[in-house]
């Protein structure tokens, strides 16, 4: 019996590593490529591959001043197993660390070189000495299994190279597919069409990223189009269109999505630096689905918001889940504020599940909140969950900011309200976080059915009958929760924990 074992798992390991596959990708010829990492991915038994390094601008606040840094960032495709050989070149290593840290990823130091090995796909940060303005991205993709033939006439192919664009407008029934290797320079506008793919594990950008003096001029798009924000990637008066497998260097928002319906994100990455460079921006949309994704902004990551332009209509069951989030500025997540005081909109069936926020730095403090519910323009926030969510130590804001709100720049009124919040197993390891609010504006706009279940704050459970607190002590106070004016049952309860991870699956 031991013997006919023995055979299957060999036979087992055979055919694993037999299906084991690694595909790296050139850059175009003229993209000036970052220097501060060189990259070598290796399957057992085979030569190592070089993978390129590509540039990433994101901000950092330091005081009121904004300065631009050149962040880097990387990828390839695998499945079976891979080592991971990354070669720091601006000197000694002292430390490094790779996040999420949920993956349990430990690297191994020798001299200047960080060496680990992945078995799943992962969108993960190595942080060399503490700097996380000059870190690395590494975006280790799923092999594609749905890769449509570039012969295909409902197919708009581009290949590896160098593509300026301008602005495509995608007509209804075709797929966009950009190849790894293939740089994109341009915006597409996904305008009142439906049935449209847009996939590939290319780069698509508004930026020059081409040593060309030529290039180094207002994008395309911002030259040419003559409408809305000039965002990277338009998704509006749409439906059944999905987003998949790219990088995104956007000039404003990475993705926006307004009055759609039937929208699938999944396993983008972005990077910005500019004002109002949002990652991705939900308006008067339904059934959105936001899966696997990386973003790192220096606005708000993901916002899910009512009326804002010509966009109008309520918001419903939107799932953002499995991400990471890593907000230089403003919020990782933000549901609210936007909307139509004359036709009040209503948010609702919205769940966050199973998402790592690297960092939240924001000055303002109305725009703190790394869960950020704000009920502006008379909307009403209802039916949203928080699940399995963990925060690591942010440099400056809150864990939640829960508040029903005028604000004179963006409002016309104060939200109607918000109602039954659940948060479930949110855990936050730090002690750099301001003090977190909830709060009501008046008798008839309030809050009401806020549950904190499994809250930790740096492993301790915060309960309404935790040991330690002294009985004339809201339970808030224990987590630096303000539970201020026009707030009712607010509840922290202790069960049993779901186990925690960011699975880090994903299926092309």
């Amino acid at each position: 019996m031991k013997k006919v074992f023995l055979f299957v798992f060999n036979i087992f390991i055979v055919c694993f590593y037999a299906n084991a596959e690694l595909i790296t990708y050139n850059s175009p010829d003229g993209v000036v490529l970052n220097k501060d990492f060189k990259i070598m991915v290796k399957e057992d038994g085979y030569k190592g591959q070089i993978v390129p390094v590509y540039s990433a601008s994101v901000k950092e606040v330091s005081g009121t001043t904004n300065i631009v840094q050149q962040s880097s960032f990387g990828y390839f495709d695998f499945s079976g197993k891979v080592e991971v050989v990354i070669s720091y070149q601006k000197g000694p290593i002292r430390h490094a660390k790779i996040r999420p840290s949920i993956y349990g990823i430990t690297p191994k130091i020798i001299g200047n070189t960080i060496v680990f090995y992945l078995t799943s796909a992962r969108n993960i940060s190595i942080e060399v000495n503490d700097d996380i303005f000059h870190n690395l991205q590494l975006f280790a993709n799923p092999i594609e299994t749905k890769k449509p033939a570039r012969t295909d006439s409902n197919v708009i192919y581009y290949g590896p190279g160098y593509h300026r664009i301008g602005i495509l407008k995608v007509p209804s029934n075709k797929t966009v597919y950009i190849d790894g290797g293939a740089i994109v320079q341009g915006q597409l506008l996904i305008s009142r069409v439906e049935n449209v793919h847009v996939m590939g594990h290319g780069i698509i950008t508004q930026l020059p990223l081409i040593n060309n003096s030529a290039d180094k001029q207002v994008p395309d798009a911002v030259k040419k189009i003559d409408r809305g924000r000039n965002d990277q990637i338009t998704i509006e008066y749409a439906k059944n269109v999905s987003i998949s497998g790219l990088t995104v260097l956007p000039h404003k928002y990475s993705v926006l999505i307004g009055q759609s319906t039937g929208v699938i994100i999944d396993n983008v990455k972005s990077f910005s630096s500019e004002g109002n460079a949002d990652g991705i921006d939900v308006f008067c949309s339904s059934d959105v689905l936001i899966n696997q994704v990386y973003m790192r902004n220096s606005d708000d990551c993901v916002a899910v918001y009512g009326h804002r332009w010509e966009y109008y209509g309520n918001t419903r069951n939107v799932i953002v889940q499995n991400s990471t989030l890593w907000a230089d500025v403003a919020h990782p997540v933000l549901i609210g504020t936007h909307g139509d005081t004359a036709h009040p909109d209503t948010l609702e069936k919205i769940k966050i599940i199973n998402v790592d926020i690297l960092d939240q730095h924001e000055n303002q403090i109305d725009y703190q909140g790394c869960m950020a519910l704000n009920a502006g323009d008379s909307n009403l926030l209802r039916d949203i969950t928080f699940d399995n969510i963990r925060v690591d130590d942010i440099r400056k804001g809150q864990l939640v900011n829960i508040r029903v709100m005028y604000n004179r720049y963006y409002n016309t009124s104060p939200g109607k309200g918000i109602e039954n919040i659940y948060f479930k197993d949110i855990a936050y390891n730090g002690d750099k976080a301001n003090l977190s609010v909830i709060s009501g504006y008046d008798e008839t706009r309030g809050i009401k059915n806020v549950i904190f279940e499994n809250l930790k704050i740096n492993g301790r459970v915060i309960a309404d009958n935790m040991s330690g607190k002294p009985g004339f002590y809201k339970t808030g106070d224990m987590a630096n929760i303000l539970v201020g004016e026009h707030v009712e049952g607010v509840r922290f309860i202790q069960t049993a924990a779901t186990p925690q991870g960011n699975s880090g699956s994903n299926n092309d």
